[in-house]
């Protein structure tokens, strides 16, 4: 029986983006050969974007790097991850 594939996409919901946004990028950078995809959303409004911001991850490898990578996330304050798993 072949082993079951995951596709996984992680939801990182930042409050306080402008000032929380060195230390996610810097964890994103760190495991970036894991992210195929990144998407950033945000309000943009007038001259300033909104404080708060969401990022859409679609991961590669292993499912332990992942998991790593979604829990230091969540360790930064005013950031939660929410995972999608999809097992094909």
């Amino acid at each position: 029986m072949a082993k079951k594939e995951h596709h996984v996409i992680l939801g990182v919901h930042i409050t306080d983006r402008l000032k929380k946004a060195a230390a996610v990028q810097s964890l994103l950078s760190k495991y970036g050969s894991h992210i195929r995809t990144r998407v950033g959303l945000h309000d943009v409004t007038g001259k300033s974007g909104s404080p708060n911001g969401v990022v859409l991850l679609e991961m590669v490898g292993a499912m332990k790097n992942c998991d790593v990578l979604a829990t230091k996330l969540a360790g930064i304050p005013g950031v939660e991850v929410q995972r999608i798993v999809f097992t094909h």
